[in-house]
């Protein structure tokens, strides 16, 4: 086994879905079958911390506000290209 390889099936499978075990997203049987591979696969339990400090310290950083100002010339432009598209 090439445990921690992403070719190696198992490893695939659980990197594969990540994030959406980071999140508290999956059902309970794939939580316990990820959960049990991280046991056993110290490379793909590292990238599991990483991603998760990852996620975390974003989280963090967008707590700020944009200025009004910004959040509304954004706005004007994604309607500007919005309009684009469609015509």
């Amino acid at each position: 086994m090439t445990c921690g390889d992403s070719y190696d099936p198992e490893c695939a499978k659980a990197l594969e879905r990540m994030f959406f075990f980071i999140d508290h997203e999956l059902a309970d049987a794939d939580v316990t079958e990820i959960q049990q591979h991280l046991d056993d696969c110290r490379p793909c339990l590292l990238k599991y911390d990483l991603e998760r400090t990852v996620k975390a310290l974003v989280a963090r950083s967008c707590s700020e506000h944009a200025p009004e100002a910004l959040r509304e010339r954004v706005l004007v432009h994604i309607r500007e290209v919005h309009v684009r598209l469609i015509d």
